[in-house]
């Protein structure tokens, strides 16, 4: 991650653990003795909420959509998250678990694309949160983290 994006993930998880709230990552909290796809379906078993943070890793400059179409798109400019954000959204959505969606502005696609879960896309700013945004973002996540203790005691 980027300096300020290190900032902006410093402070999530600071509220996530003002929620309470434990967190798992792979390589991070979970450490894989086999092959890092199996180790996402074992983490996310073991858990009642998944976050999804869309940082942008990589951008062109431009390109062509489909160019084998009559009318291809062409893009001036694409960002993109790791490919690995949308595997995790898959399985935790397939999982039926609580779901938030955080995404730097630019990064669109799958999971990213408004409409295609039944989440609010969350805006994931560099640098940090601004202190206007900050009690909107806490709102969100203490309702996310309800939903989350909510799965966590359920019998099913």
């Amino acid at each position: 991650m980027s300096p300020e994006q290190q900032t902006t993930y410093d402070e999530l998880l600071a509220i996530l653990d003002a929620e309470n709230l434990e967190r798992r990552a792979l390589g991070k909290s979970d450490y894989p003795d086999e092959y890092p796809l199996k180790e996402i379906l074992l983490i996310s078993r073991h858990c009642s909420g998944g976050m999804i943070l869309g940082f942008r890793q990589f951008e062109a400059g431009r390109g062509v959509f489909k160019p084998w179409e009559d009318e291809p798109k062409h893009i001036k400019k694409t960002i993109l998250p790791t490919p690995w954000n949308q595997i995790e959204a898959g399985i935790l959505f397939a999982l039926r678990l609580p779901l938030m969606v955080f995404r730097e502005d630019g990064v669109e696609g799958g999971v990213f694309d408004a409409g295609v879960t039944d989440v609010f896309l969350q805006k994931l700013p560099t640098g940090g949160f601004a202190p206007e945004d900050r009690d909107k973002l806490m709102y969100s996540i203490q309702s996310w983290a309800t939903r989350v203790r909510t799965h966590y005691r359920s019998w099913s």
